[in-house]
């Protein structure tokens, strides 16, 4: 079942619980942190990833309690090379994210690191220095986002048996993008070209672990945009699945997908050999053949991550709602699996 969310209302009740649930394609859900009823296990992040055939780059900044986490990612796809770089803060409680995925800024500054995502008019202003202990430039990034897609993924997910558990989540799809990423002596360019960019805005409280799967990606089929994301594992998705194509900005909705991930062994996935990602209506039937694997740990003592964030091509057909079928060849993007515990 896909239950389609029409009016807008609050995300939550006085009692913290989801007002309504299931998916929409447009943020027409208030959140507002004052409703939640487990503030102490609230999560927010935003990430944001930028792309072309040559670079990546995935930037994070996370917030649970007092903590923050900023991550950033570069991979150069034709060098097969990854930078990760991470750094954990203590933040006083005044320092929020934005309650609205289409306005508000974040800005983050230390003696080490001098962080802003900006939202002006629809455009997306990503501005990042990281800074050597000698206060010599490490990182610098400057880029725009643009071009906002018309349709974008929101969901709002129960969990089983609590029902003041929440995920609201919008991911948008397909950005133009421009700009670079300099680290240390080397200069990644976006060209609005052929660059692409996804925004993940999450907002919630959930079990203590969790494992999801995502995937996503956007480029020109015909001369328009095509994009899709994909994603299962997190709540209850009896309601509704994040599972969306998207065509010259216009949302299709998907029922269940899939994700067959090759094993080494029982308990060990072998990322790097091919994959296969289908749906349960046969709307979509791709396969994913990996470049590399961006592979991310943090074995802290309370906070760990677990990333596989693989980049690769993916081949196949995709059915829009009008029943018009895409043909994907050799169509750039990420499938990723990630357990978590924070």
């Amino acid at each position: 079942m896909q239950r389609e969310i029409t009016k807008p209302s609050n995300l939550l009740n006085k009692k913290g619980q989801l007002i309504q649930k299931g998916y929409a394609k447009a943020p027409i859900l208030k959140y507002r942190r004052k409703h939640v009823a487990a503030k102490h296990r609230l999560k927010e992040w935003d990430y944001y990833l930028i792309y072309n055939k040559k670079y990546a780059v995935g930037l994070t900044i996370g917030k649970s309690l007092n903590l923050i986490l900023i991550t950033i990612s570069i991979i150069d796809l034709s060098k097969y090379k990854i930078i990760n770089k991470s750094s954990i803060r203590i933040l006083p409680s005044k320092f929020q994210l934005p309650q609205d995925s289409r306005k508000g800024n974040i800005i983050y500054k230390d003696r080490f690191i001098r962080l802003s995502f900006m939202v002006e008019d629809n455009v997306r202003i990503l501005l990042l220095k990281k800074y050597k202990c000698n206060k010599s430039s490490e990182l610098d990034i400057s880029l725009i986002l643009y071009n906002e897609p018309k349709d974008s993924m929101v969901i709002a997910t129960p969990f089983f048996n609590d029902k003041c558990k929440f995920y609201y989540n919008r991911k948008i799809i397909g950005f133009r993008a421009s700009g670079y990423v300099r680290y240390q002596k080397e200069n990644y360019g976006f060209s609005p070209l052929d660059s692409f960019a996804i925004h993940d805005w999450g907002r919630g409280v959930w079990p203590y672990k969790s494992t999801w799967y995502w995937s996503a990606a956007a480029g020109k089929i015909s001369g328009k945009i095509f994009a899709f994301n994909l994603g299962y594992g997190f709540g209850d998705n009896s309601y509704a699945t994040e599972n969306m194509l998207f065509y010259n900005g216009k949302a299709s909705k998907l029922e269940n997908v899939t994700f067959h991930i090759p094993k080494k062994s029982k308990d060990e996935y072998d990322y790097l050999k091919p994959w296969t990602i289908t749906s349960s209506d046969h709307r979509i039937e791709m396969i994913f053949i990996p470049i590399i694997d961006r592979t991310f740990r943090l074995p802290l003592l309370l906070i760990s991550t677990n990333q596989h964030q693989v980049f690769g091509k993916f081949s196949g057909r995709a059915i829009l709602d009008d029943g018009t079928v895409i043909y994907l060849k050799e169509f750039l993007g990420f499938a990723e699996r990630v357990q978590n515990r924070w």
